[in-house]
């Protein structure tokens, strides 16, 4: 049975790394949490006169440098004039230089939202009439590439440190105080912190390329470090770095002097570390609701107190989990059937407050039903939830386990070795005496005596029914543990699902006028929202298909061929080689089943991806698209 330990714990590692790397690989870009709610001009209209500045505003406070919002005229050359101010509230405008000629200009922003996340993007406007553009400079790809694959794994690394060192240390105290003196969970919540500092040190060195040039070479660029320390992000990260040395005075005590105390001294030193240890794991858990979702948005007040009982919670139950897991699996120490159950019930509590303030934060960052289905966000919220209800599952598992478990220890201490066996001990050691060597011998035959002992423990120990069950259920709680900390960092890094309702509510007003052409590209898309009369064909019409002004008709049609009025039609272009778009266009509605406008400005050609989103109902909604060369 102890042969199949190794390899159970390296199947879980691998399933960490599995779900880390797909996850992240899959996530590209971080996506904006900031949405762009207006500009002036606005995209794609046509003004007679040149403006005198570009004017963006977003759904909430973004951070700009001075290469933030860069405005480009036909053959690519900047004509703004020097770094973007704060016009009021949400609203950023840079100035332009006079006497602007004709022809599409080219507006690309790069700014870093309230909570913490680049965002970034483009559109184009015309001055006296559309023209084409040779726009060469690529769009800000700040969040993606090698950069930001390694700022992901880092904040992967950060949240599953703070778990195992918080929730090891909270077992020890809360659980189990005689696994203080055991070697492996010792080593436990030392590699949390070590994984939590190193993160959140690679995190600080990333932070200026994640969130401007994306560029490898630029992580150890000091002024980008002197940049990002100025910022909430990198406040957060510093006091987190502090807070950490506190957290290793901490660890020191409980796992040095703490074993060592009298039973007396060692109730008094609990409760000193149980209040110290709560202060500065809110601290920890405090330093990402100081700069993420919770620090934005609706009652920010009663957002970030929420978040960071919620990070404890996890804490104490899924870093209580892998301690258990630990202990089962590496401790020689005998851990007692009652620390297994009081576990259970920290587990139980933590697991409702798990449930009362995920309500409360998917209210918050959703605010309706149909962000479940329609954005990213309620997606993985909704395999989130799918995770934790199979994980309580588990743990119900466990705890009948542990009700079968014996009343003294889950694993039974070491049988004394049979007497047959001392005799011949004695003689190889009164032989080796006789030969001169009798100190180094007994050492080495204590070595060895020692080994078989601990064997037959493990052998003894893995005997036990009921506790080779409860390992093997903790175990499977563990590895779906694993795959749920990586949905949850992967949700901390999408755009909240009711921003992303906002801006495509925001961008509704950009329409473009319209009149009656047909397209030299057609496309042909059919759709199936779910809902009942939700399915359809979607046929694009492009004309000219290229590079400058375009006139588009959408035509909607029910699987019958008749026109199939439903009640909103919205489309979007994104040339996803130079990171362009998505430029949204929400057409007019002509007659039944017909949309159309025109003055759409495509400003450089490509492989373009046009998607059309169709709502034939309050909440029946879906988007197809397909991918069409331009220019």
């Amino acid at each position: 049975m102890t042969q199949t330990i190794a390899p159970r714990v390296r199947i879980l590692v691998l399933l960490l790394l599995a779900a880390t790397g797909l996850l992240l690989a899959g996530a590209g870009p971080a996506s904006a949490h900031a949405a762009l709610t207006g500009s002036d001009p606005q995209q794609g209209v046509v003004v007679d006169k040149a403006p005198t500045q570009v004017s963006l505003t977003f759904s909430e406070k973004v951070a700009m440098s001075d290469d933030s919002l860069r405005v480009l005229d036909p053959k690519g050359k900047r004509v703004d004039t020097g770094k973007p101010s704060e016009v009021s509230g949400t609203t950023y405008a840079v100035q332009l230089h006079s006497g602007l000629p004709d022809g599409t200009y080219t507006v690309t922003y790069q700014v870093v939202s309230e909570d913490s996340h680049p965002v970034a993007g483009a559109y184009t406007f015309s001055v006296g009439a559309p023209s084409k553009t040779t726009v060469s400079a690529s769009a800000p790809t700040a969040g993606g590439g090698v950069v930001g694959w390694l700022y992901g794994f880092g904040r992967y690394v950060s949240y599953a440190g703070f778990i195992v060192m918080v929730g090891g240390a909270a077992f020890v105290l809360a659980c189990w105080q005689r696994g203080s003196g055991v070697r492996a969970l010792q080593r436990l919540v030392v590699s949390g912190w070590l994984a939590l500092t190193s993160a959140t040190l690679l995190l600080l060195l990333l932070r200026g390329s994640y969130t401007s040039s994306g560029k490898l070479g630029d992580v150890f660029d000091l002024s980008l470090l002197g940049q990002v320390l100025q910022t909430k992000t990198g406040a957060s990260m510093v006091s987190r770095l502090l807070l950490l040395a506190a957290a290793a005075l901490f660890i020191a005590v409980l796992f040095g002097a703490y074993d060592k105390r009298e039973d007396q001294e060692k109730r008094d030193l609990t409760f000193g570390l149980s209040i110290g240890g709560t202060v500065v794991a809110a601290g920890l858990a405090a330093s990402w609701a100081m700069a993420e979702h919770a620090s934005t948005g609706l009652q920010t007040g009663i957002a970030m107190p929420v978040d960071v009982v919620h990070l404890l919670a996890v804490a104490a139950w899924l870093g209580g989990l892998t301690a258990l897991l630990v202990t089962l699996y590496r401790a020689d120490t005998p851990i007692e059937r009652s620390a297994v159950r009081r576990f259970s019930r920290l587990a139980f509590s933590s697991v409702l407050t798990l449930v009362a303030t995920g309500i409360y934060q998917s209210w918050r960052q959703l605010g309706s039903w149909s962000a479940f289905t329609d954005t990213t966000y309620g997606q993985l919220l909704l395999v989130k939830i799918g995770l934790v209800t199979l994980l309580v599952g588990i743990a119900w598992i466990s705890r009948r386990w542990t009700a079968r478990l014996g009343d003294s220890a889950v694993a039974p201490s070491v049988e004394v070795p049979q007497q047959e066996e001392a005799p011949e001990r004695e003689k190889e050691h009164v032989s080796a005496n006789a030969k001169g060597g009798g100190s180094k011998r007994a050492a080495q035959l204590a070595r060895q005596q020692a080994a078989v002992d601990a064997a037959r423990q493990r052998r003894q120990r893995d005997a036990d029914p009921d506790r080779f069950g409860l390992r093997r259920s903790v175990l499977a709680e563990a590895s779906v543990a694993v795959v749920l900390l990586a949905i949850t960092t992967v949700l901390t890094q999408t755009e909240p699902g009711r921003t992303e309702e906002e801006a495509k509510a925001a961008t509704s007003s950009s329409s473009s006028s319209s009149t009656s052409s047909s397209g030299a590209l057609t496309l042909d898309m059919p759709f199936d929202t779910g809902g009942e009369d939700g399915k359809g064909l979607a046929r694009i019409d492009l004309d000219p298909a290229r590079v400058g002004a375009n006139e588009m008709h959408v035509y909607v049609e029910r699987p019958n061929g008749s026109g199939f009025d439903v009640p909103e039609v919205k489309v979007s272009f994104t040339l996803e080689s130079k990171g362009i778009g998505p430029l949204p266009v929400v057409p007019d509605h002509i007659t039944t089943g017909h949309w159309s406008a025109n003055g759409i400005q495509l400003p450089m050609a490509g492989d373009w991806k046009i998607a059309v989103t169709v709502r034939t109902s309050d909440i029946d909604q879906t988007t197809v698209s397909k991918n069409a060369q331009i220019g």
